[in-house]
């Protein structure tokens, strides 16, 4: 009897939510080949079990073990093809997901994998870099600068050593496409490094991981060890390493000097600047730090060309975005898109609106330091620039949706207090402007506070916004000030008269 292919993600998410318990009941099974793939990113379907058909994969979706006789008979199955969720994105960066082995070369290949690297290998670093100007990409991490200008700097100045730096410390809650790429398709995200190592003349890179992502970690350096093996690790024939570092959870060193710091053993606080890491970087050497999506967004360009990219989003912001929905809703999972839709069009239509009995009261985006947005606000497009125009951030794309049960001054000063502990404590403005933020929101919840203090709350957040020296406190204030203008009775219901 011949054995039946099935395929089930193993991605974290996935096996949090029973595909760990599906492999163990079906390991035995002399009848069940199962290949454990990455996720397709709609969390709320799994666990999800495929099978190939004629016509292409056939999907049951929060599959429990009982249902395996019904899988294996084809009864039930619905076409991947057809699920609304899937249908409606644009996926390029995560095309592969749910398809492939994470830590399979062959595989990798198999779908396109190495073409951008094998096309930069015939072009000049030069070239390499005009093509990312073409692309128009910015950076996905949060700050969306250009790409083609840290690597013209970092490749004009001249050193005995230069690095490339994958910033993996990934921590914006409701953020968690790094994870996946890490976990499910890491070569994807090493061929950008290789392009960009040759594209700017380094000889090293590094992974910076946040202590947090244990699987991410082990399957990084399973897949540095087995694009080693293949080969690919080199650059003009020189060999380019990639080391993996674990972060010890401090949420600044997603700032990419802090990491910096960090990568060199000291404790991680904010460098001033200039000079920026394309210029003095990692031991004082030229340095691109970019987080993981911006890596795994650059072999594309140079397989399809940089007009290509370009020729999707908007104005300002080229090429897809990816979001993390969460919180409130129907359907959360991670989203794949052109730049230009609207955020409420995103919440109708992928998340499908609020979970059942829920009534949508907020949705922050851009994480812990994101603006709060109200349903009136929603049909702002998803882009960089209407983000700026509107004072907010779209940073590494994580939607939480925030139903009407919410405490705002609680999500106030829960934000503020996360800031405090967050704080490098370099510049005085975030290590003593978060603590003095969060004791006054303490003192409204209390009941002891009167006006003069939300007023003083006000200009402590336009000082902070002013001065400090990075965007951890420079951003905290901005979803505490929104959800004090925008709930203004939550507030001042408990403010002493």
């Amino acid at each position: 009897m011949s054995r039946i292919r099935l395929y089930l993600s193993k991605d974290t998410s996935s096996c949090a939510a029973g595909a760990e318990r599906l492999a163990e009941a079906w390991r035995s099974r002399f009848d069940v080949e199962l290949v454990r793939t990455s996720s397709r990113g709609a969390f709320f379907l799994e666990p999800m079990v495929e099978r190939d058909s004629p016509d292409g994969r056939l999907a049951w979706c929060q599959v429990a073990p009982a249902d395996l006789p019904r899988i294996l008979a084809g009864n039930g199955g619905v076409p991947v093809s057809t699920i609304p969720f899937l249908a409606k994105q644009a996926r390029h960066t995560f095309a592969s997901f749910g398809v492939t082995e994470p830590l399979s070369t062959a595989a990798y290949q198999a779908h396109g994998g190495l073409a951008g690297l094998r096309a930069a290998q015939q072009m000049s670093p030069a070239a390499i870099i005009q093509e990312i100007k073409t692309s128009r990409l910015r950076g996905r991490g949060g700050a969306a600068f250009p790409v083609w200008k840290k690597w013209e700097v970092a490749a004009a100045t001249t050193a005995d050593r230069k690095y490339v730096v994958a910033n993996a410390d990934e921590g914006d809650a409701g953020t968690y496409c790094d994870r996946m790429i890490m976990e499910g398709d890491p070569f994807r995200m090493i061929e950008g490094m290789l392009i960009c190592g040759r594209a700017i003349g380094a000889q090293a890179g590094y992974v910076y991981c946040r202590q947090e992502y244990p699987t991410a970690t082990a399957c990084l350096h399973d897949a540095i060890q087995a694009a080693e093996a293949a080969g690919w690790l080199e650059i003009d024939g020189r060999r380019f390493s990639i080391a993996v570092v674990s972060g010890a959870g401090s949420y600044v060193c997603g700032e990419e000097t802090a990491l910096l710091e960090s990568l060199e053993g000291r404790r991680g606080v904010v460098r001033a600047r200039p000079p920026h890491p394309a210029q003095s970087g990692l031991y004082g050497r030229p340095t691109i730090v970019s987080n993981v999506l911006t890596f795994a967004t650059i072999p594309n360009i140079l397989a399809r060309g940089g007009a290509w990219h370009a020729s999707m989003g908007t104005e300002g912001s080229r090429g897809t975005a990816v979001l993390q929905l969460g919180g409130r809703v129907k359907q959360p999972g991670l989203i794949e898109i052109p730049f230009g839709l609207t955020l409420r069009e995103v919440l109708d239509q992928f998340g499908q609106g609020m979970a059942d009995g829920a009534r949508l009261k907020a949705v922050q985006v851009g994480g812990p330091l994101g603006s709060l947005f109200m349903d009136a606000q929603l049909d702002i497009p998803i882009c960089f620039d209407a983000f700026a125009k509107a004072d907010a951030i779209l940073g590494h794309g994580g939607i939480v949706v925030f139903d009407d049960e919410t405490d705002m001054l609680e999500l106030s000063r829960h934000l503020m207090a996360f800031v405090a502990d967050e704080s490098c404590g370099k510049c005085v403005p975030c290590r003593i402007g978060s603590l003095r933020a969060r004791e006054i929101l303490e003192t409204v919840q209390a009941g002891q506070a009167t006006e003069t203090d939300l007023a003083l709350l006000a200009e402590l957040g336009d000082t902070m916004k002013a001065t400090s020296l990075c965007g951890l406190g420079a951003r905290a204030p901005y979803p505490v000030l929104s959800a004090l203008e925008q709930f203004p009775v939550e507030f001042r219901s408990r403010v002493r008269s």
